[in-house]
């Protein structure tokens, strides 16, 4: 791929976080019963959910434009470990993928949500200890802050619902993506 074309695969961190929540939203509007501190996002696509269609078939439209971005972060990366920060990505966006394969109420459900969160903070873990020693030092230190203060929050908080911790994981990431695509680090500068 050339590299202007790479380079326009860049939104799509933003457009897959967007598009994560539009899905959440939109489908938690098509079922009412959803209460936001019982359930868990993936029972949307589940088999009491009204149009799980829309979950799953967004889940997976949004974990193809995480892959798609982390192929951009394999091509602006500068060292070994945003490399590896970047082939993290693109398997969180294979696992995101897969929670529209297999929604809830399906045997490999659970393994798959767990390895999307558990990917996503690997991947932010690796590019911010990637950034480490040089001008990005700073960034660096937040993404490994952010990248250990996720599963260790989710350990030790009693959240009252799955839906509650989901939406803490999943805003880690936005703000990483946020940071990612509002600061030049991406290419090591």
């Amino acid at each position: 791929m050339k590299r202007e074309r790479l380079d326009r695969l860049r939104i799509l961190g933003v457009v897959s976080g967007i598009s994560g929540w539009l899905v959440i939203l939109a489908s938690i509007q098509r079922n009412p019963w959803f209460v936001f501190t019982e359930h868990a996002f993936s029972d949307l696509g589940g088999p009491m959910a009204t149009d799980a269609w829309l979950f799953s078939n967004g889940m997976i439209l949004t974990g193809f434009m995480i892959v798609l971005f982390g192929i951009y972060l394999v091509h602006a990366s500068f060292n070994k470990l945003t490399t590896v920060g970047a082939a993290f990505l693109m398997i969180t966006g294979m696992f995101l993928t897969l929670i529209g394969v297999f929604p809830s109420g399906t045997k490999p459900h659970f393994i798959v949500s767990v390895l999307f969160f558990a990917h996503s903070d690997l991947s932010i873990l690796a590019w911010g200890t990637g950034l480490m020693g040089g001008e990005q030092n700073v960034f660096g230190k937040i993404f490994i802050g952010m990248g250990l203060l996720g599963p260790v929050l989710t350990a030790v908080i009693p959240w009252p619902s799955t839906a509650v911790v989901e939406a803490f994981g999943i805003m880690i990431m936005n703000v990483w993506v946020a940071l990612m695509y509002m600061n030049p680090h991406e290419r090591g500068a």
